[in-house]
């Protein structure tokens, strides 16, 4: 008898503990975030990718429940900011914007990265390139600027991101594709849309070629007009403004694109966690405003969607850097 109830006693216990443990366990998965999350942006405050990040930033917050605090990585066209993201700690704390940059930095032997090196969350937007001057340049079309730079190579200086970036291959594609050396504008490196815009307004460039939306402040206050839009479709919120086939006949096309990822390895529990958060956040009339108001296209592909994407956007640019020179 005694021996039964010392180990009735110690089953107890032992059950106890068990639950005790469970209860414990079970609820540290289910309460994540415990703590703010870092959201890195590879790029200037200013931008395209940093005005929607600090507005996934903000609506993230809301459906978490914890502070998302939007820290901007720049440097190195893009490089440092998304070796941040993929060499933070995988705990699901630090995520980031992936741009259209990471299927193209290795290629240009900026870094070994690549998508594969992370984990993807969501693809939200896809933008593409416009072709902008200042607004007192004598360039009217794009027929014009094609034309001035192809009659005087070297002297018309170009911006819009960092050297071999989107922005740059979108010139530099555009370029090519009216038989003009894809080098005949010398490509001016910024940490951005808004430094290179800046610069335009200053005058130390002559063209921009990011997309229209990150220059629809510019445009709106006068400072500088839009030729064009590499797109085979007219931006909604810039009606007026041709497509480059339109205005050229060229069939050249670029985009940027965006992605909310973390870094390779996350936990399950964290990745499911954001990723239902963040297609609430995309799906939100608060988020879907604030991306058609501004012109910014809307795409949405969760996590092996978006791994797919990435990896067919790698192959193509891969070819189209080759093509005009901008691979090593």
């Amino acid at each position: 008898m005694f021996n039964r109830r010392k180990f009735t006693a110690a089953a107890a216990v032992m059950a106890a503990a068990g639950v005790f443990a469970a209860a414990t366990v079970t609820p540290a998965l289910a309460e994540y975030p415990e703590r703010p999350i870092t959201l890195i942006v590879p790029w200037g405050a200013g931008g395209g990718t940093d005005a929607t990040g600090r507005m996934i930033a903000g609506l993230l917050k809301d459906e978490l429940g914890k502070p998302v605090n939007v820290v901007n990585r720049t440097g190195g066209s893009g490089v440092v900011g998304h070796s941040a993201i993929a060499n933070a700690k995988p705990d699901g704390y630090t995520i980031g914007v992936a741009t259209v940059e990471i299927g193209m930095m290795h290629w240009a032997g900026l870094t070994e990265l690549t998508g594969t090196d992370y984990t993807p969350i969501a693809l939200y937007n896809y933008d593409a390139s416009g072709l902008m001057v200042s607004a007192d340049s004598d360039w009217d079309s794009a027929e014009d600027v094609i034309a001035a730079v192809k009659a005087n190579p070297g002297k018309h200086k170009a911006s819009g991101t960092g050297q071999g970036g989107i922005w740059h291959l979108a010139l530099a594609g555009m370029l090519n594709d009216a038989d003009v050396a894809p080098d005949a504008a010398p490509w001016v490196p910024s940490k951005g849309a808004a430094p290179a815009l800046q610069e335009l307004a200053a005058g130390g460039v002559e063209i921009v070629t990011p997309s229209i939306v990150e220059a629809s402040a510019m445009i709106e206050s006068g400072k500088a007009k839009a030729l064009a839009v590499m797109d085979s479709e007219r931006n909604p919120a810039f009606p007026d403004v041709p497509t480059l086939k339109e205005a050229t006949g060229s069939d050249w096309t670029m985009a940027a694109w965006r992605g909310l990822v973390g870094p390779k390895g996350m936990p399950d529990e964290a990745t499911e966690k954001l990723s239902a958060a963040f297609e609430k956040v995309w799906n939100s009339d608060e988020f879907q405003e604030f991306m058609k108001g501004r012109g910014f296209g809307l795409v949405w592909k969760p996590g092996d969607e978006f791994a797919t994407w990435m990896k067919e956007s790698d192959e193509s640019l891969g070819t189209v850097m080759k093509a005009v020179g901008l691979a090593k």
